[in-house]
């Protein structure tokens, strides 16, 4: 079968409309084309609406054509009865004689039915088509089927001798600002794209920090705080009733017992089990595909020492220390890039996936 991949590449830019809304579904574009012209396109807009193989049908006025056109689809169509029927059978049922996908998806319930029963219906499907970008751009949702935890990307901001704080004394009450206006609005980006956020405890008092979306469009991500000792007082903004629900991990029992406000949610932790392994499992059970990881350098080590990381993104500044809390200790040979703002840099080092400048 002949093929373009121009129009994969039109099926990747429509998906990328849904990265705000879709999950814990993936991001997917479809285009439909005849004699070497689109027809038709569509994307995942929302979870449990229609998916993109269906709204790029439904953009087809003339529906004969599909008997001689040819479907671009950047996921594996779905293969089961989900929130919405199989997009598969759509196709068969359209007898679109041609699919071209750009990957598989892992997905237990599909991971390969849905080519298969294409294949089954004698409909010409070739798998492959910008496989690397069609992948990159669903990391989240790969990370979470194939590895059974969300995909987690480590946070924080540096000196340009890598100190993440300078030493407060009793009267400095917030920690040191590196950001400019536009790199905050660039961590407030990457907030609103991760479904939840998690701080240690000592962060949580020291900082007293919002943890939401404020220079960016989206939904402010579920707050997590890794409090092993039961240390939080109730007046923390972290813990104040609000739309944005809050869940404390915690060894302590005293915890569990507070009249926390109706969006904070505790979960017990087991002395004799790994902690992290158990908040990623917690988090999994609860549908979360991706989590940023914001500090402070105790809780990013921990992550990093267990090799619990997908991607780190850290702003350096030009700004000199000289001493005080040091950054969290890198991972050795990562696959990093590096893009300037002004006179900040942002680092982006990643595994797995893959690392994209689009990423940024």
């Amino acid at each position: 079968m002949e093929f373009k991949e121009i129009y994969m590449d039109r099926c990747l830019q429509l998906a990328r409309n849904g990265i705000l809304t879709t999950s814990p579904n993936p991001m997917v574009g479809a285009v439909i084309v005849w004699q070497d012209q689109i027809i038709g396109e569509g994307y995942h807009i929302r979870c449990g609406e229609g998916h993109a193989e269906v709204n790029a049908i439904a953009s087809v006025k003339n529906k004969d054509l599909l008997r001689e056109s040819t479907m671009y689809v950047s996921l594996e169509p779905c293969a089961h009865y989900g929130k919405t029927p199989p997009c598969a059978d759509l196709i068969v049922k359209h007898q679109i004689p041609r699919v071209v996908i750009g990957c598989g998806d892992p997905f237990a319930k599909v991971a390969g039915r849905g080519i298969q029963k294409l294949k089954d219906a004698d409909i010409e499907v070739v798998v492959g088509v910008k496989e690397k970008e069609c992948l990159e751009l669903n990391k989240h949702f790969f990370t979470f089927h194939q590895y059974h935890r969300p995909f987690i990307t480590l946070k924080w901001a540096e000196s340009a001798d890598r100190y993440i704080d300078s030493l407060r004394s009793e009267a400095q009450q917030t920690a040191y600002s590196f950001s400019t206006p536009e790199t905050q609005t660039l961590v407030h980006k990457r907030r609103a794209e991760h479904q939840a956020i998690l701080v240690g405890g000592a962060t949580a008092l020291k900082d007293n920090p919002s943890l939401n979306v404020r220079h960016w469009g989206g939904t402010s991500p579920l707050r997590l705080v890794l409090d092993t000792h039961g240390s939080l007082p109730g007046h923390l903004t972290l813990l104040q009733e609000s739309d944005q629900e809050t869940r404390i991990y915690t060894l302590s029992p005293e915890l569990e017992r507070q009249n926390w406000a109706s969006n904070v949610s505790v979960c017990m932790l087991r002395q004799d089990q790994d902690l992290l392994s158990q908040v990623l499992e917690d988090l999994h059970q609860k549908q979360i595909l991706s989590l940023l990881v914001e500090g402070g350098a105790a809780t990013l080590n921990q992550f990093i020492t267990q090799n619990l990381w997908d991607e780190i993104y850290i702003e350096r500044a030009p700004d000199l220390l000289y001493e005080g809390v040091a950054a969290p200790q890198l991972p050795l040979h990562p696959n990093g890039k590096i893009k300037k703002y002004h006179n900040h840099d942002i680092l982006l080092f990643a595994q797995n996936m893959g690392c994209n400048p689009d990423t940024f």
